[in-house]
Formats: C-alpha cells, sequence, structure tokens
C-alpha cells in the first residue's frame, strides 16, 4: 500500500518518471510500471541496452558512474547503458542511450547477444551490441564523472577488484566468453 501511495504521489507532483515493461526471461511484456516500483524488487525484471564502443585500437570505453546514481555509484561501467523504456524499441533505446550518455549520434551498434543480469537490486535482460567510434565524445557529466578507454589486459587485471560494477564484471565475463566462440 506504501509503495502505491508513493506512484501517485509522484503523479500528482507532476514529476517525470521512467515507466518500465515488467517482463519475462523471453522479453515478453507482462506489465508496464514505474521505475520506482521496478528498482529495488529483483522480482520485476526489465529490458536494458548496453554497447560496448570501441576505438579503432580495440581498445573498450568505460564510464565512471556519478556518485549520485542509485546502482553502482562511482564504479567503472559499460560504455553505454540504460533502460528499454515502456514501448520503446531495443534500437529506439539504443540511439536515445548514445546520444544521452556519450554525445554519439555516429555509431551504428551491431547486435552481439542477450543474458540476464540478477543482483539483489533489479533483474535486467540485457541487450548487448557493439560498434567502433573515432569520433567525439562528449559524455553527460550529470550521470557520468569520468571516460576512458581501457585495453582488455587493463579489464583483466581489474576484474574482481571492486571498481568495476557488478553489471559490467557480467557483461565483459559474457563478452569475453562470445569472442572466444565467434
Amino acid at each position: 500500500m506504501k509503495r502505491l501511495y508513493q506512484v501517485v504521489y509522484n503523479i500528482s507532483m507532476d514529476i517525470q518518471e521512467e515507466f518500465l515493461e515488467v517482463i519475462n526471461e523471453h522479453g515478453d511484456t507482462i506489465k508496464t510500471l514505474p521505475r520506482s516500483v521496478v528498482h529495488g524488487d529483483p522480482s520485476l525484471m526489465h529490458k536494458v541496452v548496453h554497447v560496448l564502443v570501441f576505438n579503432k585500437n580495440g581498445e573498450l570505453l568505460l564510464q565512471k558512474r556519478s556518485m549520485n546514481k542509485d546502482v553502482a555509484p562511482g564504479k567503472w561501467d559499460t560504455s553505454v547503458g540504460g533502460h528499454v523504456n515502456a514501448g520503446e524499441t531495443i534500437i529506439e533505446a539504443l540511439s536515445r542511450e548514445m546520444e544521452e550518455e556519450l554525445g554519439i549520434t555516429t555509431c551504428e551498434p551491431e547486435f552481439l547477444y542477450t543474458y540476464i543480469h540478477s543482483n539483489q537490486y533489479e533483474s535486467e535482460l540485457v541487450y548487448t551490441h557493439s560498434c567502433v567510434h573515432s569520433g567525439q565524445i562528449r559524455f553527460n557529466k550529470d550521470e557520468i564523472d569520468e571516460i576512458r578507454f581501457w585495453t582488455s589486459d587493463e579489464i583483466k587485471q581489474n576484474l574482481g577488484k571492486g571498481i568495476f560494477s557488478d553489471n559490467f564484471e557480467h557483461e565483459i565475463m559474457t563478452y569475453m566468453k562470445f569472442r572466444d566462440v565467434h
């Protein structure tokens, strides 16, 4: 009951809130709920997009999440990551997130794979894409404290040391297995 009151209160205060599709493991929509209800309840799986942005040398761009983020503040994370809003396609979400987070509009992401990431806070069906970008990057300073390109060796040397988000550690392990097979 308390949660329902909070959602109604937020709507009545004209606070814009993301709405996410709660899905099953196949990506089928079950219902649509506000982000504030979905986050914090790992039983409510939702869709997210990730883009692994590489430079021409094969180094991977990572973002250091702002300290005011509710998930993994101050941790290094995937190049681009964000929710797929209710009614939005994966491609629309990719384009929106790439532009919002890094100012990138010229990269054509290639689909790689999907996987489920779950922790004590949330459950996500992740749609991972990659692209090579050599143009300018203008990151969103409200969401990101820093960006930099990392070599594969640098990433491997720092896994499990608490500097990466658990989401990114899951992502990079999935990517390395995918890369080894393809």
